[in-house]
């Protein structure tokens, strides 16, 4: 892979990289998977799955569009295991993404940062999700997880950085990213897999 040659000439980071080449993917479904990320977030991958297999099961397996979502009472919603909130991000993804006529063929059109300040207009989407989708689904390789726990902690174990001062670290985080363009989610993704590989944090 390219970016692997590029990263390594940050040694900080090299340390980061091991031998395993990520690869990005091109998803289908992209309302979906945004309706999916709300679903699973401050849960365990075990339990968001749970959830995940019993929302598909409303729709037979199949998975559903955005009016069908739409279509569903909120109490059956809920009857998943969804909190209230959730079950209302998840609606109001459903409505935006009828409403703005959003589509994988559109999405894939448009900049990463024009599809983060168009999604995160809906009430219950923040920046970090957006950054995900763009990572996990529309597979942009350039994608910098600035507000990411794990990440934040790892740039301060490997830079030294200080973190008391958040917008001084913000303003060194970013540029030490810099130096990763244009392959900040391959970055992102080695420093993930770096931390669970590393028991001492």
């Amino acid at each position: 892979m390219d970016y692997v040659a590029h990263l390594q000439k940050d040694k900080k980071l090299a340390v980061t990289l091991g031998t395993t080449v990520h690869e990005l993917q091109l998803r289908k479904n992209i309302p979906l998977r945004l309706m999916a990320s709300i679903m699973s977030q401050q849960l365990s991958t075990k339990v968001a799955s749970v959830i995940y297999r019993r929302f598909l099961a409303l729709y037979n397996d199949k998975e559903p569009k955005p009016q069908q979502v739409l279509d569903t009472p909120f109490e059956t919603l809920r009857g998943i295991g969804l909190s209230n909130n959730k079950v209302a991000y998840v609606q109001n993804v459903a409505r935006f993404c009828i409403d703005q006529n959003i589509t994988d063929k559109k999405l894939q059109a448009m900049s990463n940062e024009e599809i983060v300040a168009l999604l995160t207009q809906i009430k219950g989407v923040g920046k970090w999700t957006v950054e995900m989708l763009l990572m996990f689904s529309l597979g942009r390789e350039d994608v910098f997880a600035i507000d990411d726990l794990v990440i934040q902690q790892m740039m301060v174990k490997l830079y030294k950085l200080d973190a008391s001062n958040k917008k001084a670290f913000r303003e060194k985080m970013l540029k030490i990213s810099t130096k990763w363009q244009p392959y900040r989610t391959y970055a992102c993704l080695h420093l993930w897999r770096y931390k669970d590989a590393v028991p001492d944090l």
